[in-house]
Parts: structure tokens; C-alpha cells; sequence
């Protein structure tokens, strides 16, 4: 199977010509013969940067208040259709989409974000929305925490398919989870940088003897619309590359595949080799011949969160 990874820059808070980036990645992944595109984490419309940049744990503070604003603006909304473009170019081009996107869910008030990874099939279907279980450090001014609802795996061609967003790869739990459930191509979406996937693309693929696929966006200082508010202190020199990208993909044997690469826009093509699991499962399958079930077992509640539930009649 051929794979692609979008290591495109999206347009700050900008969701709409965002979309449109993305449409035109989808077409060129197609036209390449790719069964299946990844994109990076919250993608749609962009990683809330300007959280480390502003100095922004000060309480109350007015700048952070509007820019807060403006992403929740910006956000997607699945239940009222903001992914119809984006679901509409998978059926047309036959291809799997994995895409990171903020998320403000009606099901949790709509005015919270989460970090969120959008599986569509190629039939244009939403099959899973995962909500990212802890958001990092400074993200969780931006985010809220998620829940275990999407962590579901796919059959995608002769492959099984189940995706993580950024350090929640780092958890062993929530990657056990996929691992039971027969995953073999691991994705794994990055908000855009080398340190974050040098590492543990290569771990993850060798533990679990399953390809990995890191998707990381890139985002320059000159990706950033002057519009968007406090943009001199956020992005004071135009020349700079505040998200190096660093996309990778790891052989089943944890050999590299497509190295990191950085500093460059561009959709990467791959071409996955089923037959390399199946070599590199004989003598370690995590969840197979190498488990002991009736001693150490995970129990995972997938139930999607809420605040209220309604007993109407």
C-alpha cells in the first residue's frame, strides 16, 4: 500500500484556506497512488504556538482572552459539517484520510477545544474521532482533556490503522490499546518537530513490530497572516521556521523507512510492504504469542464523556 504524509503548513487560524490546503494535498496524494493520507496534529486550523511564544500562563490576561477567542472561532465543528469538503474529496479520490483538526464539540457545550484525530474511510465516512487523552504541558490552556472514545483501530485495505496525537505515543497504556486490537500501521500525529519523532518513531515501530507513520506539520514565521492578533510578538522575525516538520515513517524491524525530515513543505510518498510484519512478528507479537492475558491485562472504558445525561421520557 501506498501512504502519504502531508507535512504541509496550514494558514494560522485560518480554517477555510486551510481546508483548501489540505484538498489540494489529498489530490496530489491520489494522483500518486495513495491509499492513505495523514496529516499533523490540530492541523485545522493550526497548534495554538503563540501559548509558549506569549508568556501565556498569566491569569486573566486580555491578549491571551482574544487569541483564545479567535481559535475557538476557528475550530471545527464536525456535527455541523465542517469536514463535508474534506469527507467528500476522500470518496471521490478512494482515499483514507487521518487528519488532526481542534475540535469544539456540541456534545461537550461547543465552546471547548479538544485535540482531535478524524479517521475517514474512503467512502467519505467519519469512523472515529479520537480526543487526545492529556493535552501537554502549556496545551492545556488551550485544550481540554479528551477520552478513550476513539481509541478504535480500522481495517484500511490489508493493513489495520489506529492513531495517537503527539506525547500520548509516549503513553505504553493507550498504545496497548491499539496493540490488542491487531494495529500494524501506527500513526502518529506531531505538531511539527525533528525532537519529537527522531526517537520514538523508531521505538514504537520495534515494540511493536508494526509500521509507523509520523505526521508533523510545518509552520513558518511567514505562514502566520499579519491579521491575526499580536502577530509582531508572536512571530517578530519573518525568516524564522517555528515548526520544523521532522515527518517520518519506521520499518516493522524499527529501521527508518523515510528518515525525519525537516524545513520542507511536501507530501511524502511511501510504499508499505505488508509481508515485512508478518517477518518481524515471528519472535514478537505483543499482543499475540508474546502476551500473558491472565496475568497483566488492560481494561480500557471507551464510553465519550459527558457532563449530563438526559433521562427524558
Amino acid at each position: 500500500m501506498k501512504a502519504a504524509l502531508a507535512q504541509i503548513a496550514p494558514v494560522l487560524l485560518d480554517k477555510s484556506v486551510t481546508i483548501d490546503k489540505a484538498l489540494d494535498a489529498i489530490k496530489l496524494a491520489a494522483s500518486k497512488g495513495a491509499a492513505l493520507i495523514a496529516f499533523g496534529e490540530t492541523f485545522l486550523p493550526a497548534y495554538p504556538l503563540w501559548i509558549s511564544r506569549l508568556d501565556s500562563s498569566r491569569f486573566d490576561a486580555q491578549d491571551q482572552k482574544e487569541l483564545h477567542a479567535l481559535y475557538l472561532e476557528q475550530a471545527v465543528q464536525i456535527e455541523r459539517g465542517d469536514l463535508d469538503p474534506i469527507c467528500d474529496a476522500a470518496k471521490a479520490h478512494n482515499i483514507w484520510i487521518v487528519l488532526g483538526i481542534a475540535e469544539k464539540p456540541l456534545d461537550r457545550g461547543g465552546h471547548s477545544i479538544f485535540a482531535s484525530a478524524v479517521t475517514i474511510n474512503n467512502l467519505g465516512e467519519i469512523v472515529s474521532v479520537h480526543r487526545k487523552l492529556m493535552p501537554t504541558y502549556e496545551e492545556r490552556l488551550a485544550w481540554s482533556p479528551g477520552d478513550a472514545h476513539g481509541l478504535v483501530a480500522h481495517d484500511c485495505h490489508n493493513f489495520r490503522i489506529g492513531t495517537l496525537n503527539c506525547w500520548e505515543n509516549w503513553m505504553p497504556l493507550p498504545r496497548v490499546a491499539l496493540q490488542a486490537q491487531g494495529v500494524n500501521l501506527h500513526i502518529a500525529l506531531w505538531p511539527g518537530s525533528v525532537d519529537n519523532t527522531k526517537d520514538i518513531t523508531r521505538f514504537i515501530a520495534r515494540e511493536s513490530r508494526s509500521y509507523v507513520l509520523s505526521v508533523s506539520t510545518l509552520i513558518r514565521a511567514s505562514d502566520i497572516p499579519s491579521s491575526i492578533p499580536h502577530h509582531n510578538r508572536i512571530a517578530p522575525d519573518p525568516s524564522e521556521i517555528i515548526h520544523n516538520g521532522g515527518s517520518a515513517v519506521a520499518n516493522p524491524d524499527g529501521s527508518w523507512l523515510l528518515e525525519p525530515q525537516p524545513d520542507i513543505e511536501e507530501v511524502f510518498i511511501v510504499d508499505l510492504d505488508r509481508s515485512f510484519i508478518n517477518r518481524e512478528r515471528q519472535n514478537f507479537d505483543p499482543s499475540g504469542h508474546y502476551a500473558r492475558p491472565e496475568l497483566l491485562k488492560l481494561v480500557v472504558d471507551r464510553t465519550r464523556q459527558g457532563n449530563v445525561e438526559m433521562m427524558d421520557e
